[in-house]
């Protein structure tokens, strides 16, 4: 409990830094625009919210950790509890049970719930078992993981795909289906 909110107030401390940053620079103060060509609104340059080395941590009320660490990170200027990341690995370390492991090429954490989607050649590593898939939306106020679009799902006997894998955090349950009734989830031995 304590590791949430310590990560809640490094984050407000990088806001409340980043906003001094951006008042002291040009983007705050006013202008007289009204002696500048529309070029040249087009050619002028902001201030970026971009933070180098993300990391992220926090616990449940179960014990089970979550870290998410990220090559960048831009604060969404409307939300500032929405970060958009790049070049994503994150662990859950669930309490009895193995860690799951994910990475993604982008991202969109939500520091307040810590609800994450991970996109692009998204990869999740458990156990024996490895999913891949253009789409993950991770929740843990549900506690699930849902992975979307191009799914495969190798295990040590099977390939398997599909149109999404659900996953329950707590039960360890896994659903493989597709989307359409009329459609089949492909399985294919590996032996």
């Amino acid at each position: 409990m304590i590791e949430r909110y310590i990560g809640k107030i490094i984050f407000f401390i990088l806001c409340f830094i980043i906003v001094l940053i951006l008042i002291n620079s040009n983007i705050f103060k006013k202008k007289d625009k009204t002696l500048i060509k529309p070029q040249e609104l087009e050619n002028e340059v902001y201030s970026s919210n971009k933070i180098k080395d993300v990391k992220y941590a926090t616990k449940d009320a179960d014990g089970n950790k979550y870290i998410i660490t990220a090559t960048e990170g831009e604060i969404d200027y409307k939300n500032t509890n929405i970060i958009y990341l790049t070049d994503i690995k994150a662990t859950i370390k669930l309490i009895n049970s193995d860690n799951i492991s994910i990475t993604s090429n982008y991202g969109k954490y939500n520091s307040e719930n810590f609800d994450t989607i991970f996109s692009k050649n998204v990869i999740i590593n458990y156990l024996n078992n490895e999913i891949t898939g253009e789409y993950l939306d991770f929740s843990f106020e549900r506690n699930s993981i849902l992975m979307t679009k191009k799914v495969v799902y190798k295990s040590l006997e099977n390939i398997l795909k599909a149109d999404a894998v659900e996953m329950d955090l707590k039960t360890k349950d896994t659903k493989i289906f597709m989307y359409e009734n009329q459609k089949k989830v492909n399985i294919k031995s590996i032996n």
